[in-house]
């Protein structure tokens, strides 16, 4: 297989005309070809999830023939190991409406990328800002695609979730889909290419907006391996010398933000097998119930902190441990499959903490 370097790709982006009839592709959720339709939507399941098709949003028109370029470079050199990759269907799924995006051949096909269940392949994610320190340790990923084709991502919220009258605020479930190969193809030419990562240096800091959040790209694909952080995206009041590369990264953030469309391309709920816990110590407050700790064999004590110099040892500053979904389950609290903040319990020491939790990605150890 031919590596095309970032330049390259910036080149074909640049010379693409754009046609007028991109088809669309389909999504199918995360699971096997082969698995049997199994019950929607039930929170008690781990494992296999229903296979339904669905259909993409429509595609950007220059992307889509950015792919077709760089498909059609790569098959003037060596053809790629299919045993490498994962197989995409090559036929609609029961239930599937119009056509899917046919098979183009090699699986891993002209941007190569790996094809691990943990391997990050495209992230996006905020961080930084002025906000509560129990926010800035349940913040995640608002998008990752992993190597085998399953996305997890946030939906655009239409109205932020508000506490409770017990102070609990439950996040919006993340979402979960599985891409066929094309659809992987489509989307890494697109962040390649209009996107801006490709041609992209690593910090977009330097003159920013110290309150103001940092967007945070991880690309490794097509012989790109790096992290790109943007501060204050969207946020830009004059022209400068990265306006056309903030533009290009605002163009990509508003896809991943927003990759379901509002809701309307069909997902299943991410079921996390495991999340981080956070607890910190808090004054009790007038009417807000304290419920009693739910956990017989954990003690505050095994809530560690880590290390506050920089180095990102041992994971967030306040102290966190990591949670099985059976821990989490014991809170008795409904809803909270997309994390909970603002829970007040009460220590076996006596002492009243807050208590927030947010599901764990597979590549994430606490």
């Amino acid at each position: 297989m031919l590596r095309r370097s970032a330049t390259n790709i910036a080149e074909i982006a640049s010379r693409t005309q754009i046609p007028d009839d991109v088809d669309r592709g389909r999504m199918v959720l995360a699971g096997t070809a082969e698995s049997a339709g199994e019950p929607f939507g039930r929170c008690s399941r781990r494992d296999a999830m229903p296979n339904r098709p669905t259909r993409l949003p429509v595609l950007a028109r220059s992307s889509a023939l950015l792919f077709a370029a760089l498909t059609a470079a790569a098959c003037s050199g060596p053809s790629p190991s299919a045993s490498a990759s994962m197989a995409p269907s090559s036929s609609p799924t029961a239930g599937s409406t119009g056509n899917p995006i046919p098979s183009t051949g090699p699986t891993v096909g002209a941007i190569e990328h790996a094809t691990g269940a943990t391997d990050v392949v495209l992230r996006l994610e905020q961080g930084g800002g002025f906000v509560a320190l129990e926010f800035l340790a349940t913040q995640a990923p608002s998008f990752t695609l992993f190597g085998n084709g399953v996305i997890v991502f946030q939906q655009a919220p239409t109205v932020f979730p508000q506490p409770d009258a017990n102070g609990v605020v439950k996040a919006i479930p993340w979402r979960t889909a599985k891409l066929d190969e094309g659809q992987i193809q489509e989307l890494l030419a697109f962040a390649l290419g209009q996107g801006g990562l490709g041609t992209a240096r690593e910090s977009y800091i330097a003159g920013g907006i110290a309150d103001a959040p940092d967007t945070i790209f991880t690309i490794g694909a097509g012989g790109v391996d790096k992290t790109v952080t943007v501060n204050a995206l969207g946020m830009d009041t004059q022209a400068g010398p990265d306006t056309v590369a903030r533009a290009a990264f605002a163009t990509l953030a508003a896809r991943l933000q927003d990759f379901d469309r509002g809701g309307t391309i069909d997902s299943d709920v991410y079921h996390a097998d495991r999340s981080r816990g956070i607890l910190s110590e808090r004054d009790a407050a007038a009417g807000v119930p304290i419920l009693d700790w739910p956990w017989p064999a954990i003690k505050p004590a095994d809530f560690l902190a880590g290390a506050n110099d920089g180095s990102g040892t041992g994971g967030p500053t306040v102290p966190h441990r990591t949670m099985t979904a059976d821990e989490v389950a014991a809170l008795t609290l409904s809803g909270i499959e997309g994390g909970v903040q603002g829970v007040t319990i009460r220590g076996p020491d006596g002492k009243v903490y807050s208590f927030a939790t947010r599901p764990l990605l597979v590549d994430e150890t606490e």
